[in-house]
């Protein structure tokens, strides 16, 4: 199966998207088709065997609208397009609406009637794309909201014109029938400028990567585009300068402001060896860059195409609204066409069924439940990747809201996966000459405890003050090691201190103490003498308590899912705040933990970032994986913590929720609107008032309910998370 995405042009309401939906899925070999109105894409997936993008693209042709397939050129184009039919979009409401007011003042007095029809025409001409679309889509029998403005306002002007030849002494509804249309493109535009700001958070990531790089190629420096750096290339970034691709320093030192990637707030230290990513901002100082990512490989191009995703894909609670906007339209032009009838049958006269036919067709808005999920969902994850709080995919915001447990793997998720130094206990010495003799010795160690002792001593600037002039490696023991001085120097646990038969039994107690809490113990003995002990484990990540306290908060279950030691565990769920510890499980059991829970009930989302939590994220309701893990693990979650903060846990269920009451609250309205509207214009006013509801108001408040729509889901951004 093949999943591509196009761009859909010339729709304009979620008739239409629903039109391109129903065509699409009718194709052969089409297993998904998905319309987002808001982002105007079409995902689909299909099976290439049986069908072909040219065949996708003529289909939708056929049906009344324009399809591409997108790429990095395509997209750039359609923004542009986008902005200059915004600018086209004001034109035209502003010379619209200078033509409406003096036929407005003209209908008013009942004078000049055939200059009533040319400015009316005017605005007509000037519009033409709303009749022209909607009668085409009339005619394919996929009708729209363009084909309900067109069909009213046209039936409006020749009603009137007809009269105006026959000289009859009637109304006139040459200002509606000009009015209906300038107001539905006044709305229109309104909609889609305040829809332009819903894409606000990709446009912002899509600007931060710099269209030109500096290459450095036989000596020379050359400026080109960053677009087009390769993987080996060596590019040159001055200070001040964004990176333009992913990569490793191999000459400079800097710092660099990696707020909008990682979230850091304190600038990043970068010296030979360091990674760097692009669209960060390297601060003071020239690097030279060795490319090992670039264009749609680099870490914030994937971000964006995270988020495109995201956006593009639909909420299942969309649904319901799309079923009906996909039958909306005609249901309305039989709504229209009944009323009309009925009031003709009860005697009313035609000037007053044309008002009757044109007020319900103008009312009815499609739009605002077309728009009330994705508005939504776009600014929602556009909020999410602001935080560093990338969904994949509507269904996973919706679903974020209904998690009841949540699950947290422990090494690398809950701490920093990494062992440190915690404790240090010294004989005879100070605990600084203690550290600067364990550095001398595990400077010689790949061991992930050595590193640890290394970079604590680093921390402390604490030096080896002893030379080393040769060492030998006891695997799973420890390391024995011989100064330039003749000085015997062992570094390792109690059996490397039981083969060279040094007594431990005065560091006993401590060690107990150390190993309770989890720790792992380097011992360290000197000339056959042991002078100390260091206690070594993996230490919670900074933000990892107040994160479990918020969920707590919120009236969450949590619980520590560990292949460790049930004595590690608890230590660490103890010092998190987590009261239900599963541990000593096995990787491929992981899943079936998850499971158990889902069997009690509960709507479990799973935290981890190894590739042994892959099956576990995918099992649970929600997957959730810290950007620091694995990909294997990223692939699996739903939802990624680029921050690698986990209070960023809570914030996700937090957006989730006031998502989903945004959403409800749009479908409310746009329901309610089009319960009220269509019958108030149906005549249900007339028994109230004595007339009936003017098209005009009608075309008002159906250009406000977009908007409403529109402006509601805006809302979300003024929300703390």
């Amino acid at each position: 199966m093949k999943s591509e995405r196009y761009h859909i042009s010339g729709m304009h309401c979620a008739a239409c998207s629903a039109a391109v939906e129903r065509v699409t899925r009718k194709l052969p070999g089409v297993e998904v088709s998905e319309v987002n109105l808001i982002a105007e894409t079409l995902n689909i997936t299909y099976n290439e065997a049986l069908l072909a993008p040219e065949q996708i693209i003529a289909k939708v042709e056929k049906a009344g609208f324009g399809a591409a397939l997108i790429d990095e050129q395509a997209q750039e184009k359609q923004d542009d397009d986008n902005a200059t039919a915004l600018k086209r979009q004001k034109v035209a409401v502003i010379s619209a609406i200078l033509l409406c007011l003096p036929l407005m003042y003209l209908s008013m007095s009942g004078k000049l009637l055939p200059l009533q029809a040319a400015l009316a025409f005017m605005v007509i001409i000037i519009h033409r794309a709303h009749y022209l679309g909607g009668f085409k889509a009339l005619f394919t029998l996929n009708p729209n909201m363009d084909s309900l403005v067109a069909l009213s306002s046209v039936t409006a002007y020749i009603y009137s014109f007809i009269n105006l030849i026959l000289a009859s002494d009637t109304f006139y509804y040459f200002e509606s029938s000009a009015m209906v249309v300038a107001l539905v493109s006044l709305g229109k535009f309104l909609e889609s400028r305040s829809i332009g700001k819903t894409k606000g958070a990709i446009k912002g990531l899509m600007q931060l990567t710099p269209e030109s790089a500096i290459l450095i190629k036989d000596n020379q420096q050359h400026t080109i585009k960053a677009s087009a750096l390769k993987v080996g290339d060596i590019v040159l970034v001055r200070p001040g300068d964004r990176l333009p691709a992913d990569g490793i320093v191999i000459k400079g030192e800097s710092s660099a402001d990696e707020a909008i990637i990682t979230g850091e707030s304190m600038p990043v230290e970068k010296s030979a060896g360091s990674q760097v990513i692009g669209g960060t901002i390297n601060l003071n100082g020239i690097l030279h860059i060795k490319v090992n990512r670039a264009g749609r490989d680099t870490t914030l191009a994937q971000i964006i195409a995270f988020v495109e995703e995201a956006q593009s894909k639909k909420a299942p609670i969309a649904r319901l609204a799309d079923k009906i906007a996909g039958v909306f339209v005609p249901i309305v032009m039989a709504i229209a066409l009944i009323a009309a009838a009925i009031w003709f049958m009860l005697g009313k006269d035609l000037s007053f069924v044309i008002t009757i036919f044109t007020s319900v067709l103008v009312i009815a808005c499609p739009c605002a439940m077309g728009l009330a999920t994705p508005t939504a969902i776009v600014v929602a994850t556009g909020i999410g990747a602001k935080h560093g709080i990338l969904l994949k995919n509507g269904a996973a915001l919706e679903k974020t809201r209904e998690i009841s447990t949540v699950v947290f793997d422990k090494t690398g998720t809950l701490t920093t996966g990494q062992p440190q130094v915690i404790k240090i206990i010294a004989k005879d010495i100070s605990e600084d000459e203690l550290l600067a003799l364990a550095r001398a010795v595990e400077e010689l160690s790949t061991h992930p405890l050595g590193a640890a002792i290394v970079r604590a001593a680093k921390d402390k600037n604490i030096a080896a003050k002893v030379n080393i002039s040769r060492s030998q490696n006891f695997p799973g023991l420890g390391l024995v090691a011989e100064t330039t001085a003749g000085q015997t120097i062992l570094a390792g646990n109690r059996r490397l201190l039981e083969k060279y038969a040094i007594n431990y039994s005065a560091f006993e107690t401590a060690a107990q103490d150390l190993e309770k809490m989890g720790a792992s113990l380097v011992f360290v003995a000197k000339e056959g003498t042991l002078i100390g002990l260091l206690g070594l484990a993996d230490t919670l990540r900074k933000t990892s308590a107040a994160a479990i306290t918020a969920l707590n908060n919120m009236g969450l279950k949590i619980a520590l899912l560990s292949g460790d030691t049930r004595r590690a565990a608890e230590h660490i769920a103890a010092e998190a705040g987590i009261d239900t510890v599963i541990a000593e499980v096995l990787p491929q059991n992981k899943a079936a933990h998850i499971k158990a829970l889902q069997e009690a009930g509960e709507k479990v989302l799973m935290v981890g970032d190894g590739v042994n939590d892959a099956p576990a994220l995918t099992q649970a309701d929600i997957g959730c994986a810290v950007a620091s893990g694995s990909d294997i693990a990223m692939d699996s979650a739903q939802i990624v913590l680029m921050k690698n903060d986990l209070s960023d846990v809570a914030r996700a269920i937090r957006l989730s929720r006031l998502t989903i009451r945004n959403i409800k609250q749009n479908l409310f309205w746009a329901f309610c609107y089009n319960t009220l509207g269509i019958p108030l214009a149906a005549g249900l006013i007339y028994p109230l008032t004595g007339e009936p509801l003017n098209p005009m108001f009608g075309a008002l408040a159906m250009s406000l309910s977009s908007l409403c729509v529109v402006t509601n889901a805006l809302r979300l951004k003024r929300h703390k998370l």
